[in-house]
């Protein structure tokens, strides 16, 4: 039960968070040094636009529990619009009462969930689905939106970790209605600028006190590094992980400017 909470707070962090932002990546002057360090990372991977230019995306997404249950989908986007589609070959965690193919989609204004060809209305069913189409497109574009507009940069200093030197940044979302926000920390490897970890909240569900933390391992292509391997679980804000096992996510056969249709997410 506690996996299944976790698994759900991830998906309700990137849906809350970051949704449908401008993107700021030429930057003169900086908030103070939290700021310019993740600017220097952003550039690093390849901002925003850089990753516009490839105009759309399709890879396979493969999300595991520590007890074997897996989603398998092929993942479909268009980064003008934030346009996401998800065929789910297998789903063990995500609505598993459906068998066979399950598709789900955002069109820019409504999401939709079919199967066998036929559009479901169940209103829980459709609420997952407002859940994994921002979150999983969010998660593959999240370090060039750490440069949206409302963010707050703090710089924490630096840490050694297993032998490696970190520069630690707190970053934090502006509240609009007086509501908690998540928060960030990220630690940004002195020799590659590159994130290597980072901790993260989850304000909208009451998540504040105790973070989770996830690894990422990078894989170059296009000219972009992109945070293919993955894992997470619940830790402490000075990064000792839980004895937990581990949470795997894993993105694969990654490709750039397909020349997706609109229709494609389309209801």
């Amino acid at each position: 039960m506690k996996l299944k909470l976790q698994s759900l707070l991830i998906l309700s962090l990137l849906f809350f968070s970051c949704k449908e932002q401008e993107h700021s990546e030429k930057k003169t002057s900086f908030e103070n040094k939290g700021h310019e360090l993740v600017y220097e990372m952003v550039q690093k991977v390849g901002n925003y636009s850089k990753l516009a230019e490839k105009k759309d995306v399709v890879y396979t997404y493969k999300y595991q529990t520590p007890d074997g249950k897996t989603d398998l989908s092929t993942e479909k986007y268009i980064f003008d619009g934030e346009l996401s589609y998800g065929a789910y070959e297998q789903h063990e965690r995500t609505l598993p009462q459906y068998e066979g193919l399950i598709e789900q989609g955002y069109d820019g204004k409504a999401y939709w969930l079919r199967h066998k060809g036929n559009y479901i209305q169940d209103a829980t069913s459709l609420q997952r689905v407002t859940f994994n189409r921002p979150t999983n497109f969010y998660w593959f574009t999240m370090f060039q939106k750490l440069l949206d507009p409302g963010l707050t940069y703090e710089y924490l200093g630096e840490k050694n970790i297993e032998d490696k030197n970190y520069e630690v940044v707190k970053i934090s979302f502006d509240s609009y209605n007086e509501k908690p926000t998540d928060i960030y920390q990220i630690y940004i490897n002195k020799d590659t600028k590159l994130v290597d970890q980072f901790l993260f909240t989850v304000a909208e569900v009451g998540v504040v006190d105790q973070p989770l933390l996830m690894k990422l391992e990078y894989e170059e292509i296009e000219g972009l590094l992109i945070p293919t391997q993955r894992i997470y679980k619940g830790s402490n804000w000075e990064a000792e992980v839980t004895n937990a096992p581990w949470i795997k996510v894993n993105w694969s056969n990654i490709q750039f400017n397909n020349g997706l249709s609109r229709s494609i997410f389309e209801k």
